[in-house]
């Protein structure tokens, strides 16, 4: 098992990631760059922070995190973006919101322990 996997942060992308890949391979209706463009924010939360933890210096592992909570923002700008367009369902926003602040938090506490 890699380290990652045991990041409670990283559990919670996880899953919110695979709640956006669905949402977005089952939802026609979402214009392609907007699809994109959250799926690659979303995979890179996980990315991030899967790569993050492999760093040796609390720099390079900070830089990493700071990425991903930049990544957190940009998926909670577009999820509601879409769902004020009348894009995705108010249960996808209630769904997700709560978890992206959640890992938002879990990041920034992350990077603060980093600078210490």
């Amino acid at each position: 098992m890699f380290p990652y996997e045991n990041l409670e942060v990283y559990k919670k992308a996880y899953t919110a990631n695979q709640k956006v890949y669905r949402l977005l391979k089952g939802n026609k209706s979402i214009p392609g760059y907007a699809k994109d463009q959250l799926g690659r924010a979303s995979l890179s939360i996980i990315l991030n922070i899967a790569e993050g933890s492999a760093k040796f210096t609390h720099k390079d592992r900070k830089n990493f995190y700071v990425t991903a909570r930049g990544s957190v923002f940009e998926c909670s700008c577009l999820i509601t973006f879409l769902h004020d367009e009348g894009e995705v369902s108010g249960e996808t926003i209630l769904e997700l919101s709560p978890v992206y602040e959640e890992v938002s938090k879990m990041l920034f506490t992350m990077i603060k322990n980093l600078d210490k």
